[in-house]
């Protein structure tokens, strides 16, 4: 891993939603303890999604433009679900080839009286495994349902493994930002740098 410049733009335009997302994932001067700045500026037209999003980047330490309009007319599953998948692919193509990274990373982030756990394999293989046991219907105007579904859809374009776990706690929105921030941490670790140039796996690849 020798660039220090580790972003990807996605332009995602359906009859659903019309997507501008540029993600850049943190230099790696930054994990040698130099000062990261970050660009955050996200409208997906959902605010609480927004908000998820905005701690997803800020605790990752990434840099996120997002601009989507989406047929929320309808409801929100279009807007969440797509605005997910181009975050995944913005991912995986910002950090290329899986080489000279840790590739596992996990965390435990708490809100309050709610703790979440995330566990990330940068596996080349999509999986998730979500419980976030909400149980409202919706939080602001983003369904509890599209939440876990956010995750799967991130992590499936990603090709990523991820787990996702919320261990405690009874209130919904604190439930789950804290995954949120669990996620955001354990991606971090994941893509961090190790100073080798070797593919973390025993196949000799994690594109196949």
């Amino acid at each position: 891993m020798t660039s220090q410049t580790r972003s990807a733009s996605i332009q995602r335009k359906t009859a659903e939603t019309d997507i501008a997302l540029t993600l850049t994932l943190p230099p790696l001067s930054s994990y040698a303890g130099q000062p990261v700045t970050q660009e955050i500026n996200i409208n997906t037209g959902i605010g609480f999604f927004d908000h998820m999003l905005h701690a997803l980047a800020k605790h990752a330490h990434w840099s996120l433009v997002i601009a989507c309009k989406g047929d929320l007319h309808v409801d929100d599953h279009h807007t969440a679900e797509d605005v997910a998948i181009a975050l995944g692919q913005a991912f995986k193509a910002a950090l290329g080839e899986p080489r000279g990274i840790k590739r596992f990373g996990y965390a435990y982030a708490p809100l309050d009286e709610a703790l979440s756990r995330c566990v990330v394999d940068i596996s080349g293989r999509p999986h998730a495994s979500i419980d976030l046991g909400l149980k409202r219907e919706q939080i602001g105007q983003l369904s509890c349902e599209m939440i876990p579904h956010i995750f799967e859809s991130f992590a499936t374009s990603a090709c990523i493994t991820m787990h996702v776990d919320v261990l405690k706690g009874f209130n919904d929105h604190h439930r789950s930002e804290s995954a949120f921030k669990a996620a955001a941490i354990a991606l971090r670790e994941a893509i961090t740098p190790t100073g080798s140039n070797d593919v973390p796996s025993t196949k000799g690849t994690l594109n196949a």
